[in-house]
């Protein structure tokens, strides 16, 4: 089914059926392989170092969109983008993951950041059609319908579904209230996920304080738990944003015949009236919004601060904040839903994706139009600049693009080959000569395009365009290296794994088990597996089963099993302990070929089979054991661990208590001191006061207190002839310029007074040369004087220069605040200085 896009220049495949026929070079032969294209924030392979050979992890600011780098050719069905990393799904039901790793959200089981797309391994066996990503978790639905999730568990309580706060970094199918219920598709937001099932329900699980979950509350839920309010309704998309999420639910409020109506419903937080309610408040059930009743809606998707929606006439509805132009209307404010217009006008949206705070939208001419925020580039524009419009991205104009999606800043879609024009198949796409009579035109069934037989001379077995599988198709040289170096990268994990695999069997068994040879269906030709299931068949004396040959020489098309180890024949019978054999605990169980219905009896019962179950067996019970005493020991240790913390805590405090009262002691004896030094300081200024006879008393105290002080390392300072008239405030000041007020306050001066200064010269001269050795103690300076502090009276403040030969110059004054506003200071200033100057000297120069 071709179809051409409206400016007549673009012909493209949206077709997935594969061509029987492989002679031909027309456009049948080309099936619609999907490539992705990524720009944004995106992770690219760094420089090596020296010496390795291994790709490194690095993020780059893409701003136009770039085909993927991928080690192995994808055949992209769906992809989806999460906070960090991406994950995808292909038409083979395989799912690739990388980005950054956090908690085990990539499902590799390694922490390691991966730039390029890699198998998750633990889901070979599953066939995956749909898959979610979270800003810390992933989730994934399988063909059967069951849910499978992994990441960090540690944030929330119940983000995995698995009732407990762990991280699992293997996927683990959520069993529980899903237990047989078919689910259709999951959407996952930050810190909650949402799924609907096929009779239309909708179960959430996850954090609940904003409501986010639906169940009428702000309880988290470890498990699934069905939204009740929906239950009377059926329900067709489900999306999660940041603390909100958004339905899209059949009513019965429209009466007729095969009519159905799908309204928007919304629930959660309300910031920023991103639930299009017209109000900033909560809801805490699902609410149908009013403004957009009259209009039907098939998709919706949420952001961080936004919810959009499009309708099933392909119109666009925003709602939330406008902060960076991601509503794409510039005269909306969000509180209502606004129609999405400008460049979208008269064209029919397909699709929509929306990040944490940019949006795009595919038209049906295979378009796509971003808009919002541009920084990293996420917008595609070839800039950072934001978008308060939809715009076109130009670089994606001759693509056919066949699905986007949106991570929080970065965005990738799904092109698929568009078929080559015939002015494009006159020469060779690899060579560049020219086709005529002797250089026959073939197609590369692994890119599509024309080449001659020179340069399309080599077959593989995987094509990623090949009509029928399990037959060696033609393609270039560059996709038959490109596909060898993949084959040889999956041929060495799998000997690895083979290895180990034979190493964990018990040697007992080993006389007693026949020959069993691992099989390559996925590398090998189609000839390899029927050589040896007709060889193990002669080897054993089992007559060979012509339904058994058949289903060997279908081998090659069973891709999602190459990891399944093969024994004996390939008989009906020997699946089940195969699957048994080989798939990990969350496999699906494998579906036998209609072909095989007829048992063969003689590999009914293979000895093969039977020592695969015991080996399982005993191999589980040894694990069940092992992770009991694991858990025992964990649990051991987090006892330790608790007693432990006790212990520092208790010994914290005693420390605490300990300092308080060392710093208590030190303060007291500090107190101490500076008094006793007062006291030496009174005695000295007194003994030449008093008469002989008590001045010998005098000096014995002034001695002993010396000798008090000389101990405790305190030298009392010397006493001038000058010194002898100071005053105790003076002295005081010699103990570091601390000043005792009367009024109680304590504190250095210069910081908790108002300060008057003498406007004289000769002032200013003596505070400048004075600054230079600091007013907060007493010190010498080079011509002998000394700073003081006396107290004048009480609240007002002295300080003086005192000279070598013992004259007082005065400095300034100041006020405590406590007994003087600044004005009250003034006056008394004012009413007082030539009191302050007669008692100073002040020199009249």
């Amino acid at each position: 089914m071709l179809r051409a896009s409206t400016d007549g220049g673009r012909i493209s495949i949206s077709s997935s059926v594969p061509s029987s026929s492989s002679q031909s070079s027309g456009q049948d032969d080309i099936e619609s392989l999907g490539d992705v294209y990524v720009w944004g924030e995106v992770w690219t392979d760094a420089i090596p170092t020296e010496g390795s050979s291994n790709y490194l992890c690095s993020k780059a600011d893409i701003l136009v969109p770039k085909p993927l780098e991928s080690d192995v050719v994808l055949d992209v069905q769906q992809i989806a983008c999460g906070s960090r990393h991406i994950a995808l799904t292909t038409r083979q039901g395989e799912v690739f993951a990388w980005g950054e790793e956090l908690g085990g959200r990539l499902g590799h089981g390694t922490d390691a950041d991966i730039s390029r797309p890699k198998l998750v391994e633990a889901l070979a066996v599953s066939n995956v059609e749909y898959i979610a990503c979270g800003e810390f978790h992933t989730c994934a639905v399988t063909a059967s319908g069951d849910l499978y999730t992994w990441g960090d568990g540690y944030y929330n309580a119940g983000l995995l579904g698995h009732g407990a706060g762990t991280s699992h970094w293997l996927p683990k199918q959520v069993s529980g209230p899903l237990e047989g219920v078919q689910i259709l598709s999951v959407a996952c937001g930050s810190w909650h996920s949402a799924l609907t099932t096929s009779s239309g329900k909708v179960f959430t699980f996850g954090d609940g304080t904003f409501g986010a979950l639906g169940h009428g509350n702000h309880e988290s839920v470890a498990y699934p738990k069905e939204v009740e309010t929906l239950s009377g309704f059926r329900t067709m998309k489900v999306a999660c944003g940041l603390w909100h999420s958004a339905a899209i639910v059949e009513t019965s409020n429209q009466v007729g015949v095969n009519v159905v109506s799908r309204k928007l419903y919304t629930w959660g937080a309300g910031d920023k009236n991103l639930l299009g309610h017209g109000d900033k408040d909560a809801r805490l059930v699902p609410t149908c919004v009013q403004s957009i009743v009259d209009y039907n809606f098939h998709q919706v998707a949420c952001g961080h601060s936004m919810t959009i929606a499009l309708s099933t006439s392909g119109h666009v509805f925003t709602m939330g904040s406008s902060s960076n132009g991601q509503l794409g209307n510039p005269k909306s404010d969000g509180k209502q839903p606004s129609l999405v217009q400008d460049r979208l006008s008269g064209e029919l949206v397909e699709e929509i994706a929306c990040g944490s705070c940019h949006v795009a939208v595919l038209t049906s001419r295979s378009e796509v139009y971003t808009w919002g925020m541009g920084a990293n580039g996420r917008l595609g524009h070839g800039g950072v600049e934001d978008k308060k419009k939809p715009t076109l991205v130009e670089a994606l104009k001759d693509r056919h693009v066949k699905s986007i999606a949106c991570g929080s800043n970065f965005t990738t879609c799904i092109c698929i080959h568009k078929w080559v024009s015939g002015a494009d198949q006159s020469v060779c796409s690899g060579c560049r000569q020219p086709f005529g009579f002797t250089r026959k035109r073939h197609n590369c069934y692994n890119c599509g395009l024309v080449h001659c037989h020179a340069c399309s001379s080599r077959k593989v077995l995987k094509a990623a365009l090949a009509p029928t599988p399990g037959k060696p198709h033609r393609v270039c040289d560059s996709c038959f290296m490109k596909l060898k170096a993949a084959e040889t990268s999956s041929n060495s994990s799998y000997q690895k794994r083979n290895v180990n695999a034979r190493r964990s069997v018990d040697n007992k068994d080993k006389p007693e088990r026949p020959d069993i040879r691992h099989s390559r269906l996925a590398t090998g030709s189609p000839a390899e597996p029927l050589k040896q299931a007709e060889t193990k068949a002669v080897r054993n004396e089992i007559k060979p089963d012509p339904m058994s040959m058949i289903k060997a020489s279908q081998a090659p098309s069973m891709l999602p099993f190459n990891n399944l180890a093969f024994g004996g024949t390939f008989g009906p019978a020997s699946l089940k302990p195969m699957a048994m054999a080989a798939a990990v605990p969350m496999a699906m169980p494998v579906q036998s070929s209609p072909l095989t219905k007829k048992p063969n009896p003689a590999a009914a019962t293979p000895l093969c089979g039977k020592i695969e179950t015991d080996n399982l067996k005993r191999t589980k019970d040894v694990l069940n054991e092992d992770i009991s005493k694991l858990q025992s020991q964990v649990n051991k240790l987090k006892q330790k661990c608790d007693a432990q913390e006790e212990q520092l805590q208790k010994s914290e405090r005693r420390a605490e208590s300990s300092a308080s009262i060392a710093a208590e002691e030190s303060s007291r004896r500090n107190g101490v001191l500076e008094f006793i030094r007062f006291l030496d300081n009174e005695l000295k200024s007194i003994a030449d006061r008093v008469p002989s006879d008590a001045a010998d008393s005098l000096k014995a105290l002034q001695s002993h207190s010396e000798r008090f002080l000389t101990g405790q390392g305190i030298h009392p300072p010397e006493v001038t002839g000058a010194g002898r008239h100071a005053t105790a405030h003076q002295r005081a000041a010699s103990m570091g310029s601390l000043v005792l007020p009367q009024d109680g306050s304590t504190g250095y001066a210069g910081s908790s007074a108002a300060s008057l200064t003498s406007e004289s010269p000769c002032h200013r001269i003596m505070e400048n040369s004075s600054r230079a050795n600091g007013d907060f103690a007493p010190k010498h300076s080079t011509h002998g004087e000394v700073q003081l502090i006396e107290q004048f009276e009480p609240g007002v403040y002295v300080t003086l220069i005192q000279l070598r030969d013992g004259t007082k110059v005065f400095k300034r004054v100041r006020f405590s605040k406590r007994r003087f506003a600044e004005q009250q200071a003034e006056e008394w200033w004012r009413e007082n200085q030539e009191r302050v100057f007669r008692k100073y000297s002040h020199p009249a120069n």
